[in-house]
């Protein structure tokens, strides 16, 4: 029997590389996009039946010839600098989250490709605090910072190429905030991992998360592909957690003293402006942007999602965060980053 071929974007990140290992796993062959040949040898380099492709979601063009005989494509790729960058970033928001993603979509139907897996977000969704949020609870673009807006306007872009084309089949998985091993990024929370370890975080942050494995993500985009609904929308988003209650996962798992106090909005905002005045002089990433003590602020307790939906059509589970914080910690330390 002949391997069906995945084409991945973004694949050198933290659910890129988790979702091109499960594919692997499962017996595919997986095209790899990555911007550079240096990131993909970093996470490939042992790997068969990956075949890297060099490009950038600033220009489908560049790589669409090798959309071809691809059987599905699963779109991870995202742009999401403000975060631990500072200031705006509306242009490369709106260029790589929006148009990126709807130029991609015709490329690939263009190519004879029939379909397309959107990696959406939490984001996309908004309900009162304390409320246990599904696929439903519609966040309008208008009541959403730069990126929030960005994956909701990215998302209405594959929704309304799937309406016109109703032999391509597309779904949509919306992951929370993703922890794991292969976050060579780091991400935010790779970066929040390796400053606790190393002594770096001042204090705690107010607000609500929720948390999720990369790798059930990264499982939930392959169900979704087998199993989900054209034109419907799964969470993964995991487990509603705050700092209070995960930073001490992570000492313990690391054997290491953590912050106990919760720092006030006000002192946040502070380090926040503080961060962005050194990153912009620096060029270095940052702890905690104004974006993010914003984000912390707006969406206090919205982060209870019922996942209910993929349970049921996608079979979905979770693993345990202190599971997850163990290969990540474990992950950092066999690859000399602690």
């Amino acid at each position: 029997m002949e391997k069906r071929i995945a084409f991945v974007t973004g694949a050198t990140g933290l659910l890129g590389n988790n979702l091109v290992r499960a594919l692997v796993e499962s017996g595919w062959v997986v095209r790899a996009l990555s911007r550079t040949e240096a990131k993909a040898k970093k996470q490939f380099i042992d790997m068969n039946n990956v075949e890297v492709i060099i490009g950038d979601m600033n220009n489908v063009e560049q790589f669409s010839n090798a959309l071809a005989g691809v059987d599905v494509i699963f779109h991870v790729a995202a742009y999401f600098r403000d975060n631990y960058k500072g200031g705006s970033h509306w242009a490369e928001l709106e260029r790589i989250n929006v148009k990126g993603t709807a130029d991609l979509v015709r490329a690939a139907y263009a190519s004879g490709v029939r379909r397309f897996v959107q990696t959406s977000s939490i984001a996309v969704l908004k309900g009162s605090p304390g409320m246990l949020i599904d696929e439903s609870c519609e966040r309008q673009a208008e009541d959403a910072d730069d990126y929030y807006r960005s994956k909701i306007l990215a998302d209405q872009e594959v929704k309304k190429f799937l309406a016109t084309r109703p032999d391509m089949f597309g779904v949509f998985v919306l992951p929370g905030w993703m922890w794991g091993p292969g976050d060579i990024g780091p991400t935010s929370s790779g970066q929040v991992a390796l400053d606790t370890v190393m002594g770096k975080l001042p204090g705690l942050t107010p607000g609500s998360f929720s948390v999720v494995d990369a790798r059930d993500v990264a499982t939930a985009l392959i169900e979704a592909e087998s199993r989900g609904h054209s034109g419907e929308r799964y969470l993964a988003a995991g487990r509603h957690m705050t700092m209070r209650e995960l930073i001490p996962i992570i000492g313990k798992v690391a054997g290491v003293r953590t912050p106990v106090r919760e720092l006030p909005m006000l002192i946040l905002w502070v380090i926040a402006l503080l961060q962005e005045i050194w990153g912009k002089f620096s060029g270095k990433p940052i702890l905690l942007s104004l974006a993010t003590v914003s984000l912390l602020k707006h969406e206090a307790d919205r982060s209870r999602f019922d996942h209910c939906k993929s349970e049921r059509e996608l079979g979905l589970k979770f693993r345990p965060v202190e599971s997850t914080i163990e290969d990540t910690i474990r992950w950092y330390r066999s690859n000399h980053w602690l």
